[in-house]
Parts: structure tokens; sequence; C-alpha cells
């Protein structure tokens, strides 16, 4: 079975996640597949809209820790070639992150790259970096404070606690929060309004979007990945002490890994 799922209906590609053994973490597999299909998606004149969601019972769990505790560097350097939590962020094809279950983490960063988010009401997030030894290098610490704000980006962040999807909705993390069942088809309804707009125009309005957000953004990111990196070069064996605390914490993590 497929790792990652693709359909058609109408204008809008729906693109869920289906590792629900593995609560969607990114394994190698995924990552590379995710990649590809949402270069494939922005290159297709046909998808005027993209639909991310989950196999229940997670949308993601972020990253794979079996695999990286296994891998050690070999895992994570699949990240600097196809990167699909950036990529998500990149897309110029409007994409509305649908999220059914936990969004852990790199998949909290994944969700982040979406133009915006409707939520299950099981949907919960959590930013568990810290907790497993590493900092956040796929955009957190610059698109989260824009939608919750600093002091609770830094809250989540710092705390690692569980956002359940009512609070995500107060905190303006997720625009609406509906029936478990009724996700997807109410993220459908959004697509299709999103894909009725005349293509330019609506091309027009992500772009401005975009650039006008990039002018924040791009410092931000700049800061993250150059904190993120020091971090990472002041550590004698990084990974061998990454992989020692995925280890460690895997058991922790069972079900909502990071």
């Amino acid at each position: 079975m497929s790792v990652l799922l693709t359909e058609d209906v109408g204008a809008v590609r729906v693109l869920t996640l289906n590792r629900p053994e593995a609560r969607n973490a990114l394994n190698g597999e995924l990552i590379s597949a995710l990649y590809k299909a949402l270069l494939d998606a922005d290159g297709d004149a046909g998808v005027h809209a993209i639909v991310l969601t989950g196999a229940d019972p997670a949308f993601c769990a972020g990253v794979d820790l079996k695999q990286a505790a296994s891998e050690g560097a070999a895992y994570f350097r699949r990240f600097e070639e196809e990167n699909c939590i950036g990529q998500a962020a990149l897309v110029r094809t409007p994409i509305i992150g649908a999220v059914n279950g936990a969004a852990f983490t790199g998949g909290l960063e994944l969700a982040l790259g979406c133009d915006f988010l409707v939520a299950s009401d099981r949907a919960v997030f959590a930013d568990t970096h810290v907790r497993v030894g590493v900092l956040p290098g796929g955009g957190l610490t610059a698109r989260l404070p824009q939608l919750v704000g600093p002091a609770q980006a830094r809250r989540m962040s710092m705390t690692g606690e569980v956002v359940d999807a009512a609070r995500a909705e107060r905190l303006g993390l997720v625009t609406e929060v509906v029936p478990h069942n009724g996700l997807r088809d109410r993220a459908l309804e959004l697509a299709a309004a999103i894909a009725g707009v005349p293509v330019p125009a609506m091309a027009g309005l992500k772009r401005i979007y975009t650039e006008s957000a990039g002018s924040l953004l791009g410092p931000a990111l700049e800061i993250e990945t150059r904190i993120a990196g020091a971090h990472d070069s002041d550590l004698g064996g990084l990974e061998e002490r990454r992989v020692a605390v995925l280890n460690r914490n895997r058991a922790q993590f069972n079900g909502e890994k990071g």
C-alpha cells in the first residue's frame, strides 16, 4: 500500500499521508513521496487547490523515531535533498491543511506550511523538539508566533504541552473546528471555493500574501537556521547524541512521535 494517497476531486488534489500504523511519521519513503507529490501538484495546471491530510488516527507525528534511531545522520540528510516540510510552504498552489488528529513537532511544522488549517475535533497539536534533544529547523519558530503570538508560541515550544482543537481555534492556530467525520467534506468545500476563483487572480493573491509574510518570515527563518546550525556544530557527536536521545524517548513518545 502506498504511503501517500493522491486523489483528484475536480480541480482539488487531496494528498493523504498513509502510514496510520506509525501515526503518519515521516519515514524515508513518505518524505520522498510527499516532496514529489507537492511538486507534481504545483506543476499540474489542472490542480487549483491542494488539501493535505492524514490517515486516521493522526495527521503527522513528525520524525520517524524508529528509523531515525536506526539510521542516524542518513535519516536527517533526506530533508536536505527532499524537504517535504519546507516544500509545503513553497507551493504556489493554495494548500489547506485538514488536521484530523495529532500534529506533533515535524508534523506541526508541516501543517504550519499550509495557507490555513481546518481541524477535526480530535486534532491535537504539540511541539516536542527540545524534549527529544533537537531545535526546530522547519520554520516553526518563524511561523508559529505569527498565528498564536510570541508568548503562546514560546509556551508550546518550551513546555511541549498538547493543545487540543478547541484551544487551537481560540489561539488562531486553526481557522475552524468541525466534527471529525465532516472534516474531509468541509476541507473540500473550502478548497472548491478557492479552486473556483480564476487562476491568475488566486495566484496573484497568494503571491501577495506569501511575499508580504516573507518580509517578516525571511529574517526569522534565517535566525532559526543559523542558531539551530550553531547548536548542532557546538555539540560534539551530535548525531550520536540525537540518536541516543531518540532511543531513550521512543517509548515515552510511542503514538506521539516528534
